[in-house]
């Protein structure tokens, strides 16, 4: 719970232009000065509107802090691992894919596409592990030692969406952001680990 100690909220243009809503917060982390609150507040909305995909927004932010553990409890956590459910018009339950989930929110990014931003490899081989059909050869035996250690199991992929395939609102594949910010991708984008792939064939790009 936010604790303001300091009700002077600011509403205008960020430096990129973005409106924003600055205020003077108190929580556990201490005071914070200048902080813009409106993403909190924007999501909180949403989540009013969607409570279903309030999993979906936890899974994310594990996703974005490398919190395996959390990420495997979320995902394990119900009969039908990995899945969420809506309601949509009519009343019908549908199953939501958590793995791949894209965030209305943040530019319609994946799961994927925040670990590679972050840096994060581990939640990178984790999503490719539970979320892709990349070949199993391909995996470290570090990572598959891992994966089998906290019983991360790999479902059959056929019929599924391969996470690699999907784009942000960019038309943005977690690989063109691997290519975008190089460094530690730059082996990842060489071994083709994050090429997309349709239906077992990769596109010819």
């Amino acid at each position: 719970m936010w604790s303001p100690i300091q009700l002077s909220f600011i509403v205008g243009a960020g430096s990129i232009g973005a409106e924003q809503i600055l205020c003077n917060v108190n929580n556990e982390g201490g005071l914070q000065e200048g902080f813009d609150i409106l993403p909190v507040l924007k999501e909180e909305s949403y989540l009013k509107a969607f409570p279903e995909e309030r999993k979906c927004r936890a899974f994310l932010e594990f996703c974005g802090e490398s919190d395996i553990g959390a990420i495997l409890d979320l995902i394990t956590g119900e009969e039908d691992e990995g899945l969420s459910t809506s309601v949509d018009r009519e009343g019908a339950t549908k199953p939501i894919d958590v793995l791949r989930y894209q965030d209305p929110l943040g530019s319609m990014s994946t799961g994927l596409h925040v670990a590679i931003q972050n840096g994060h490899e581990e939640v990178a081989w984790l999503l490719l592990l539970l979320a892709s059909s990349l070949e199993p050869q391909a995996f470290p035996p570090d990572v598959i030692q891992a994966a089998e250690t906290l019983r991360a199991k790999r479902e059959e992929q056929t019929g599924k969406v391969d996470i690699r395939v999907i784009e942000d609102a960019r038309n943005r594949t977690a690989e063109d952001i691997a290519k975008e910010l190089g460094g530690k991708w730059d082996e990842w984008v060489r071994l083709e680990r994050l090429k997309p792939v349709v239906d077992g064939i990769v596109p010819v790009m």
